[in-house]
C-alpha cells in the first residue's frame, strides 16, 4: 500500500539538484506524476516540455535534473512536438521490429497549455494522438513574473491584475475550463489532481498510461512566490482548494465523468482565501463581502455540479449543462 514517493526504489525520474523555490509544487507534482509514469511503462517514457518554470528550474544549460531522455519544446508546441514523438516512436519500432513503443509525455505550467499552447494541445486532442499531456497548473505566468493566465481564478491578485478599480483583481466570466474543454473532445482520459492528495494522482497518472490516444491530467501545484504563500503550506493550501470545492478533482473517460474525490469535510472559502497574499483584500476589514460570497457561491456551484459531497452523482452529466449550471451559479 506504499505510495511510490515512499518506495525506496521509486525512479527519482527529477531528482536533486534543479533550482525551484522552496516549497514550489510544481517541482513536485513533476516528481509524483513522472516517478508514477516510470512505474507504470518499466521506464519506457519520453518527456517533451514547454518552456517555462520547470523547464527553466530544472534545466540550466547545460545541466540537468532530469534522469530520462527529455526534450525542450517552444512555449506553446509541446502538445505537436509530443504528436510528432509518438509517430516518430512507433515508425521506428515498427521498422526495427521492436515490441516496446515508448510511451510520450507532453508536459508544461498553465500559461504554456492554457492560452499559447492551446490550439496546439486542442488539435492534439482532435487527432487522438497516443500523448498524455500534463498540465501544472499554478494559476499564472509564474516564471515571468506572476502575471495572469486564462487559469487564473476571479480576483485574484496579479502582476496584470492589480487592486485597483471597481473589481479589483482578476476580472469574472474570463479564462478556460481546459478539463471541461478536454472532455468536450472526447478524448479516452481526462482527470484533475492535486499535489495535496498523492495517492489519488499516482493512481490517475498509472491509469493514463493505461489507455493509447490522447489523454490530459490538469494538478493543482500552489507557488509560494506567486499565491504568497509560506514555503511549508504547499500541501496544506492544495488541500484546502480541494475542500472549499474551489478546485474540484474529477476523472472522465470518452467525455463522462467517471469518478469524483468526494469532499470529507467542507470548508468555507474564506479559510482557502486567508492563506494566500493573492486574496489579501478580501480578507482584511475592507473586504468586500460581495466578492467573498461570489467565490463561495462558485465553490458551491462546484460542490453541486460535479457531486462532490456524499449523497451526489453526477457521473453521466453532459460536460455543457455542466460548464452552463456554473456559470448561471456565479
Amino acid at each position: 500500500m506504499r505510495t511510490i514517493q515512499a518506495s525506496v526504489d521509486r525512479p527519482n525520474s527529477l531528482t536533486s539538484g534543479h533550482r525551484a523555490c522552496q516549497g514550489c509544487g510544481e517541482a513536485l507534482g513533476a516528481r509524483y506524476a513522472i516517478d508514477a509514469a516510470m512505474k507504470a511503462t518499466n521506464g519506457q517514457i519520453m518527456i517533451v516540455n514547454a518552456t517555462g518554470c520547470l523547464e527553466v528550474f530544472s534545466t540550466p544549460y547545460p545541466e540537468s535534473a532530469w534522469r530520462l531522455p527529455w526534450v525542450h519544446s517552444l512555449f506553446g508546441n509541446a502538445a505537436s512536438v509530443g504528436s510528432g514523438l509518438a509517430a516518430a516512436a512507433k515508425v521506428r519500432a515498427q521498422t526495427n521490429g521492436d515490441n516496446v513503443v515508448p510511451r510520450i509525455i507532453a508536459q508544461g505550467g498553465d500559461g504554456g497549455t492554457t492560452d499559447i499552447g492551446f490550439g496546439p494541445l486542442s488539435g492534439m486532442f482532435e487527432r487522438n494522438d497516443d500523448v498524455l499531456y500534463i498540465c501544472y497548473d499554478n494559476e499564472a505566468y509564474m516564471n515571468t513574473g506572476v502575471q495572469r493566465s486564462s487559469a487564473t481564478p476571479p480576483a485574484a491578485r496579479t502582476a496584470t491584475t492589480q487592486l485597483v478599480g471597481d473589481k479589483p483583481g482578476a476580472d469574472w466570466g474570463k479564462g478556460k475550463d481546459v478539463p471541461l474543454i478536454a472532455m468536450a473532445h472526447g478524448i479516452p482520459y481526462v482527470a484533475t489532481a492535486s499535489v495535496g492528495d498523492l495517492r489519488d494522482l499516482e493512481y490517475k497518472v498509472q491509469k493514463a498510461m493505461s489507455f493509447h490516444g490522447a489523454r490530459y491530467i490538469q494538478i493543482l501545484v500552489p507557488c509560494p512566490l506567486g499565491w504568497g504563500l509560506s514555503s511549508n503550506s504547499t500541501v496544506t493550501a492544495a488541500r484546502m482548494a480541494m475542500e472549499t470545492g474551489f478546485y474540484p478533482i474529477y476523472e472522465a473517460e470518452y467525455g463522462k465523468i467517471t469518478s469524483v474525490r468526494k469532499i470529507r469535510q467542507v470548508q468555507p472559502v474564506i479559510n482557502y482565501l486567508k492563506m494566500q497574499r493573492r486574496y489579501a483584500h478580501l480578507t482584511g476589514k475592507k473586504a468586500d463581502p460581495n466578492v467573498l460570497a461570489r467565490l463561495q457561491a462558485l465553490c458551491d456551484a462546484n460542490i453541486k455540479n460535479f457531486g462532490l459531497v456524499d449523497g451526489t452523482d453526477v457521473t453521466d452529466q453532459p460536460v455543457a449543462m455542466q460548464a452552463y449550471e456554473r456559470s448561471q451559479a456565479v
